[in-house]
């Protein structure tokens, strides 16, 4: 593995020199050493390839013992949130990665809103974690563990988003970071593929669901960076295809999947988005994390304190209160659950199409 490049450094005895020009170069150092943290959610329905792109987005394998369920179990089982963490280290830069996984999401309608409260609990419980630990006596080494961006994956095989995409998307859209996601780009051809990006994009703007926007590039920021910026933000919804099969390709080892009529290379921009997805992800890895604080955590804080603030006497009307919220949340669950499973029958009676293949673009 290649050793990180030095930072310049420059002897502030020079003359006419102050030396504060130093001061970037003693945050990377100390930001280096620390190493950086950084929790991905995914959430999709079961087959649409989450697994394989993590995989594939990090070089990495998070789930070596995973059992793929069958259908019986798949309707028996609600969602079992599973976090894997895994450290990571690119030319001395460590990252301690963690993806929470959520399989068993969609799996079974009679589940979905137990499923949709019990991933609300877990982001909440994070932030909890960490308000905790924020307001102990040792707050020098806090691990963060809050979700910082959610990988929402949509089916290729419908027209747009489904009930339940929107119900979940609107439940969690104040809470996390939304990034959605294409899944399996490969069975769609490209005019379907545009054609389902803007059809989502409209409901995603018709129903108000608040997804992640990359931030605009600065007036200072070279042209280069601009042109990537605005081609990412062109790109949204990210359609992808994923896979840590090597596969050979006019001469060289690609990763990607085989068809009768050619190779799918997942690497290649002409193909699918996964490179444009990787570099949003960790280009804007950093303003993630600060939204993820900025936002959705001071709105968590802000409640909390507010709900919490008045001690012992207020106890038990705390506790009332929490409960009564949250019988509140489920009946709201429940009536979503209602018009999707009557929306859902609506779609069953009026019929529904897949799409196309890639395979003669490629």
């Amino acid at each position: 593995m290649s050793k990180q490049q030095p930072t310049q450094f420059i002897n502030p005895e020079t003359p006419g020199y102050v030396g504060f020009a130093n001061l970037p170069n003693q945050v990377h150092r100390k930001s280096v050493k620390k190493g950086f943290e950084f929790t991905l959610m995914v959430v999709g329905e079961s087959g649409l390839g989450k697994s394989t792109l993590i995989n594939s987005l990090f070089l990495t394998d998070l789930y070596p013992e995973r059992v793929i369920p069958g259908a019986a179990e798949k309707i028996e089982r609600t969602v079992q949130i599973e976090a894997s963490t895994v450290e990571i280290e690119e030319r001395g830069v460590k990252l301690r990665l963690t993806v929470v996984d959520t399989p068993g999401y969609g799996d079974a309608i009679n589940w979905i809103c137990i499923c949709l409260l019990n991933i609300l609990k877990f982001i909440d419980s994070q932030f909890e974690r960490y308000l905790h630990d924020e307001s102990g006596l040792n707050r020098r080494h806090i691990i963060d563990n809050r979700v910082h961006c959610c990988f929402y994956f949509i089916s290729p095989f419908g027209h747009g988003l489904k009930p339940l995409d929107v119900a979940f998307m609107k439940a969690i859209h104040n809470k996390v970071n939304i990034v959605p996601v294409i899944a399996k780009a490969d069975t769609l051809t490209l005019k379907e593929r545009e054609r389902l990006k803007k059809r989502i994009l409209d409901e995603i703007e018709e129903h108000n669901i608040k997804i992640y926007h990359l931030p605009d590039a600065e007036s200072d920021e070279d042209e280069d960076f601009k042109e990537q910026t605005r081609l990412l933000k062109a790109s949204i919804p990210f359609s992808v295809v994923g896979s840590n099969q090597l596969i050979e390709a006019k001469g060289k080892k690609v990763r990607g999947r085989l068809y009768p009529w050619g190779v799918v290379e997942v690497e290649n921009p002409e193909h699918n988005d996964f490179l444009k997805l990787r570099t949003m992800l960790i280009t804007h890895m950093q303003d993630l994390q600060e939204v993820t604080q900025d936002l959705h955590y001071e709105n968590f804080r802000s409640e909390r304190l507010k709900r919490g603030g008045r001690k012992v006497e207020n106890e038990d009307m705390n506790k009332d209160q929490i409960l009564l919220e949250k019988e509140a949340e489920l009946r709201r669950m429940q009536e979503m659950i209602a018009r999707m499973q009557a929306q859902m029958q609506m779609q069953m009676q009026g019929g529904d199409g897949d799409g196309g293949a890639l395979g003669h673009h490629v």
